[in-house]
């Protein structure tokens, strides 16, 4: 099956090159169930938490995007409440050649530099636009809630 070769062959790639922050671990019983967690860097307004998320790749992988969704709260403005994240590369700009390492680094790099830009949860985005220190203030308490 092609989808296993290729999540075996993404695998191996992440042991191989670990992504600072960011570990996975695949369900042994079903390789397409992977669990993870990022640990944001010192300089991210959510630094401190331990972020968790799944990422569960479908049966046509790599014909069609994994599912990437974060089973912790958090306040930011790409990633709702239902931890479902607004990445184009997972939706509009999927392509088979795109990497599950790729994938890790721009979630993590969502998570490190939140941006308004194109965001999920608008009220957030426009917060983190017009009134930063109380976005800062917010994520901070939101990391000691939920992801302490």
């Amino acid at each position: 099956m092609t989808a296993i070769r290729r999540i075996q062959r993404e695998l191996a790639q992440l042991e191989a090159s670990p992504i600072v922050g960011v570990s996975v671990t695949p369900d042994e019983s079903n390789l397409f169930n992977w669990a993870g967690t990022i640990k944001p860097s010192s300089e991210s307004p959510y630094k401190g938490g331990t972020y968790k998320f799944t990422l569960v790749f479908p049966e046509n992988f790599p014909f069609k995007a994994p599912n990437v969704k974060f089973t912790t709260k958090i306040y930011h403005p790409g990633i709702n409440e239902q931890g479902e994240i607004c990445v184009t590369l997972l939706k509009d700009d999927w392509k088979p050649s795109i990497s599950v390492v790729t994938i890790l680094n721009t979630i993590a790099e969502k998570i490190n530099n939140p941006s308004p830009d194109d965001p999920f949860e608008p009220e957030i985005a426009q917060q983190l636009k017009e009134d930063k220190p109380k976005f800062l203030q917010t994520a901070k308490e939101w990391v000691k809630k939920y992801a302490s």
